[in-house]
Order: C-alpha cells, then sequence, then structure tokens
C-alpha cells in the first residue's frame, strides 16, 4: 500500500481526514520525509484487553515473589521528591 506524501501543515490541518481513512501518509518538511501515520481502527478494545491481562500478570508475579506494591511506589515517590528537589534553582540572593 503506497503513502500518501503531504506537507506538514496539510497534515496538521487535515488530522480528522486522515485519521478516519486507511491510507498511511509520509508526513514531509522541505520535501523530507519526516515521519509516517499509519491509521488504526478498532484495536483500542484488543489494546485495553492486553494492558489488562498483562497488568493479572504482573499482580501474579509481584505477589508470587512477595513484593510490597505500596511500598515500592512509597520509594519511588520519595526518590522523585529527592530527584526534583536536586533540579530545582537555587533562589537568587537579592
Amino acid at each position: 500500500m503506497e503513502a500518501t506524501k503531504v506537507g506538514i501543515r496539510e497534515f496538521r490541518a487535515g488530522m480528522a481526514e486522515f485519521i478516519t481513512s486507511n491510507t498511511p501518509v509520509a508526513v514531509t518538511r522541505h520535501g523530507q520525509t519526516i515521519g509516517y501515520f499509519i491509521p488504526t481502527h478498532g484495536q483500542a478494545e484488543a489494546d485495553v484487553a492486553s494492558l489488562k491481562k498483562a497488568s493479572k500478570t504482573l499482580d501474579r508475579l509481584l505477589a508470587a515473589k512477595g513484593v510490597d506494591v505500596e511500598g515500592v511506589v512509597a520509594e519511588f515517590k520519595a526518590a522523585r521528591k529527592r530527584s526534583g528537589a536536586s533540579k530545582k534553582p537555587a533562589p537568587s540572593a537579592a
């Protein structure tokens, strides 16, 4: 299946039509292809089902290993807080 070539402005302006189309789109900028848009239809339910199945599998694996999920979440939040504190700029002396 051949992709339709469109410029980035045309792609943005016609996004609704491209989403409902079945044809892939090659997005160009100054004549160079910068990306492809491949519309998908009807896969949302399958994606959600796959994610739910993966979630259940992960829950079973964590339980089998005795991992405390709430403890992991608390550690993650604490690490993010420490990391974020080091990235904040120091107040300027006026």
